[in-house]
């Protein structure tokens, strides 16, 4: 039987893992472990709970990206910017809901999505729904696979721990420098010309990527 501590440390530990900005480990990896050490538990169950608190910590990662980083370190101009992304956004809600979904099936990390979304200060409800949902799919197989995933690592050891860790720290960098690029891009250029710029400096200068 589950206790009401263990269920309250489960979800603040998924809850924590889905704050924080960069280099946390994937949250797949945290179900796993507990699928594996404790296999008295629902899967079914914790995939539920687990994708709960991710979709909580990734709706508080935004809202926290929308009041730091676009309120206080993001220019007038730059904030105008994402300001296209956002009504192109707000015209396809269907696609961007779907893309969501779409992106909570895979294991991939989805921190920096959340954080972009963030910065376009549209509404958490459209992306949070279908992220909650193809979460609990996600997480209720990594769950069931987790013996699986445990067998593989202990037959390849530290080989595929250090694959793993490198593939890691890599994708935290490439993912950091699609969010920048995504401020950095001249999106009503883009739209209007069908051509790709950095946004203008103040003083005037803008070269086409």
């Amino acid at each position: 039987m589950v206790s009401l501590a263990e269920l309250v440390m489960f979800f603040a530990l998924i809850f924590t893992l889905n704050i924080i900005p960069a280099f946390a480990p994937p949250t797949w990896m945290a179900l796993s472990w507990i699928g594996f050490d404790h296999p008295q538990f629902n899967p079914v169950a914790v995939a539920v709970l687990g994708a709960l608190a991710a979709t909580s910590g990734r709706i508080v990662l935004a809202r926290l990206s929308r009041l730091i980083i676009r309120q206080r370190f993001m220019s007038a101009a730059t904030r105008a910017n994402i300001d296209i992304i956002k009504d192109k956004i707000d015209g396809h809600r269907t696609m961007t809901s779907g893309t969501f979904l779409v992106f909570a099936f895979s294991p991939f990390p989805s921190n920096y999505l959340f954080i972009a979304y963030g910065l376009t200060s549209l509404s958490m409800w459209l992306v949070a729904v279908p992220f909650f949902l193809g979460r609990c799919v996600s997480y209720t197989f990594f769950v069931y696979s987790a013996g699986e995933a445990a067998q593989y690592l202990a037959n390849y050891g530290p080989a595929a721990k250090q694959y793993f860790g490198i593939y890691f720290v890599l994708s935290q960098f490439f993912f950091i420098g699609v969010v920048y690029m995504l401020t950095r891009i001249d999106w009503k250029y883009l739209f209007l010309a069908k051509r790709l710029r950095w946004l203008r400096t103040e003083s005037g200068n803008s070269e086409p990527i």
